[in-house]
């Protein structure tokens, strides 16, 4: 039999004894410490000296960090089929990808049937596992819009709904032995999982044969199936380099509870691949990651390397015919349709990332955190995606003074709870949901903009792989010009992998909802400029404004004052309170932590369109602008005007800090809308605007760039660009083009001063 160049893997078969209880999860522990890439349990749920499974499995995947988790194998007959493929996708999910599904006909049909399940026969069983992986893939495949119908003779499912998804493609790996089953295999499941010990002569290679044909007769390439085999701990390494090269073995678990057997078996597993991989070579066979099927290949794009992918990014990369695909298919506003998009889980991943990027440079690069930017260019369609997600830790240095450290693709909700107890808080734009890496690369205009600044204030340092493939730290005193590059204009100069940052004390806040009469619209956004520009430096926030409704525009008012004094908040507020007439208020005392809980969800992000953003950055609310505003709002070709309050400490950091250069602005202006209309409108308040925030804006080309970055720091911004970035491999979002030389204004304000 054909050796199909799966990757070799090892793992580990735990009995699930309940009589110690901690010991399966301590041999887990173990296994991953041995370098095991996966634990598996048997299932007997009808087994009153053994634990459930799944809830060992769950248990298991909070102690541990890298290593997969399966049964070996699940009783069906006991584990209704879409309850079980929503377990098996929330723990995939709460994993990070680590769960496979290990599936069983049925047997010991005396023990399930006392326990409540259905005695079948043999034919019956074989069936009802075929329905139930019918089933289970539905429940998963939430890209299907339509409604999950399953009638089977022993599994009906009608108008379910699907999901969740799991976080990865989750193989289907069957428990069997007979033709019958291993038709099944070849024709629906993603790998074969039987034990040697029960194996006769002949039964392996005979097995191997029969998946193989019911594969082809499906049209699938028979390597989709991956050959899995549990083994005692005495297997030679001769044996298991046979296995491999012979029978097409690439899966071996060891089946026992003794340390120190499992310690003997992990001694071999380096000398395996060695002997394994040199067979590979002298025979021209080159390893293989996942197989794709016909269906999925055929989504393939012309020009991108699909099987020329570094090994580490291989198995985790999603192509257009993947399960994970959809996920890619939409952001916060807009769709996406990218050609292959790598998930890298660390700093060396991300750099054969970048790598691969260079070697498909023509393509649109797209940077992943989590997917909440306004102009959507995270996604691209045809292109390539780096989606950074996985490194989301979110670690407190000091907590006495403020230092933490930040992985690109957390999400700032998560950020702001695991800094409350710790008393600290970051700034940091004003959605849970929104990533790190985009915001502290931007600017962070969020609910303590006037008390503390922006998000890139707080950055005390970044780590960040170069379009070259370098990683660089820059802080004040390490690539001083470089840090001063990535705050404001960061997406232009790598991949952010980590930031250090100081976090601001704070405790108790006051989150106030103010709805106002805003008909009269110029006259109430002048005096709600002039108030909030008077107000206390504590007082932060937004005024949302729309449509009339019946004549009457209402102004929708969210603020934060950092102060826990009722008192104090009563008086910073009612000033403001007092510029138009109110229609409904509401101030509560809350935590920033609540506050961005608040402004997040967990639903999937299904942008579809291609809404147009339009961002401005403004010194005062003047007359002449207010009434263009509401002109702008009058024409009714933009439901969501916001103007944002910055000033403040914003206002404290000199413009030529930082490559974010709009310190003088007291207010941000973000505008949605679509159509010719709503450009022209916008355009007729470009004149009283001083800058542009790029966080907001979906237009693209030089003179959205010139708008965001006055004329010496463009230059200064160009001149980085051909230093870090000569041959612009990132040129997606908001470019700036190394090969145009800015003209600076004789005019414009002196860019000397400090870089940092």
């Amino acid at each position: 039999m054909p050796d199909y160049g799966h990757p070799l893997r090892f793992g580990t078969f735990i009995t699930p004894t309940a009589a110690t209880p901690a010991r399966p999860v301590e041999l887990v522990v173990l296994s991953e410490e041995l370098g095991y890439d996966l634990a598996t349990f048997q299932d007997h749920p009808y087994q009153p000296s053994f634990l459930d499974t799944w809830t060992l499995m769950s248990y298991a995947a909070a102690r541990t960090e890298r290593i997969h988790l399966s049964g070996n194998v699940l009783n069906l007959p006991l584990r209704p089929p879409a309850v079980l493929a929503k377990s098996v996708a929330s723990l995939d999910l709460l994993s990070g990808g680590r769960v496979a599904l290990g599936l069983g006909a049925g047997g010991f049909w005396d023990a399930i049937e006392a326990y409540g399940g259905t005695r079948l026969a043999p034919g019956d069983a074989v069936d009802a596992l075929a329905e139930a992986i019918r089933v289970i893939r539905g429940v998963w495949d939430t890209a299907d819009r339509s409604v999950l119908a399953v009638d089977g003779a022993h599994h009906r499912i009608h108008g379910a709904k699907r999901g969740p998804a799991p976080a990865h493609a989750v193989p289907i790996w069957l428990g069997a032995l007979k033709p019958r089953m291993l038709r099944l295999v070849g024709r629906a499941a993603d790998g074969w999982l039987p034990s040697l010990p029960y194996l006769q002569p002949g039964d392996l290679a005979r097995g191997m044969r029969v998946i193989d044909e019911a594969a082809r007769a499906v049209d699938r390439d028979p390597a989709e199936v991956v050959r899995l085999l549990n083994i005692t701990p005495d297997t030679e390494a001769d044996e298991i380099v046979r296995l491999a090269t012979e029978d097409g073995v690439s899966t071996f678990i060891v089946i026992g509870d003794d340390e120190d057997d499992l310690r003997r078996f992990a001694a071999l597993t380096s000398e395996v691949r060695e002997r394994v991989g040199e067979a590979r070579v002298s025979g021209g066979l080159r390893e293989r990651g996942r197989v794709r099927g016909g269906s999925a290949l055929a989504r393939r794009l012309p020009g991108i390397g699909y099987d020329d992918l570094p090994p580490e990014l291989a198995e985790r990369a999603v192509e257009p015919g993947d399960p994970a695909y959809p996920r890619y298919t939409s952001s916060y506003l807009r769709g996406g349709a990218p050609g292959l998009v790598l998930r890298p889980r660390d700093v060396a991943e991300v750099r054969h990332a970048v790598a691969v990027a260079r070697d498909h440079r023509e393509l649109p690069l797209g940077v992943l955190s989590g997917g909440h930017g306004i102009s959507g260019r995270s996604l691209n369609r045809g292109g390539l995606v780096i989606d950074v997600s996985a490194l989301d830790a979110v670690e407190v240095i000091d907590p006495g003074a403020g230092r933490v450290r930040l992985g690109p693709g957390a999400r700032w909700a998560d950020v702001a709870r695991t800094l409350a107890p710790h008393g600290l808080a970051i700034s940091s734009g004003d959605f849970g949901g929104v990533g790190v890496g985009g915001l502290a690369t931007a600017g962070g205009i969020g609910w303590f903009a006037r008390s503390h600044g922006l998000t890139i204030d707080h950055l005390t340092r970044v780590e960040m792989v170069l379009a070259d493939g370098r990683v660089v730290r820059a802080s004040a005193n390490d690539e001083p010009d470089l840090f001063w590059g990535v705050r404001g204009a960061g997406a232009n100069f790598g991949i952010a992998t980590s930031f250090e940052l100081t976090a601001a004390r704070v405790g108790t806040i006051a989150f106030a909802q103010l709805a106002f009469d805003a008909t009269d619209t110029a006259d109430f956004l002048v005096r709600w400029g002039r108030e909030i520009e008077a107000a206390d430096r504590r007082v932060t926030g937004q005024v949302i404004l729309g449509a009339r409704q019946g004549g009457r525009r209402i102004g929708q008012a969210l603020l934060v004052v950092d102060s826990a004094d009722p008192d104090t908040v009563v008086a910073c507020l009612r000033p403001i309170a007092e510029i138009a007439p109110l229609v409904q208020q509401q101030v509560v005392l809350t935590t920033y932590d609540q506050l961005m809980g608040m402004f997040d969800t967990s639903e999937p992000q299904r942008g579809r369109g291609e809404p147009r953003s339009h961002s401005g950055l403004a010194d005062h609310l003047t007359p002449v602008l207010a009434v263009e505003v509401a002109d702008l709002l009058d024409t009714g070709t933009s439901p969501f005007f916001s103007i944002r309050a910055v000033g403040g400490a914003v206002a404290d950091v000199p413009s030529a800090a930082t490559a974010y250069a709009g310190r003088g602005a007291a207010f941000s202006l973000a505008a949605f809308g679509g159509g010719g209309a709503f450009d022209a409108a916008w355009e007729r308040l470009a004149p009283h605007l001083s800058g542009s925030y790029l966080s907001f804006e979906t237009g693209t080309g030089a003179r959205w760039i010139e708008r965001a970055f006055p004329p010496a720091h463009l230059a200064r911004l160009r001149e980085l660009k051909r230093r870090y970035d000569p041959t612009g491999l990132f040129h997606d979002n908001f470019f700036i083009d190394p090969a145009v030389d800015a003209v600076v204004d004789a005019a414009a304000p002196s860019m000397e001063g400090p870089a940092a």
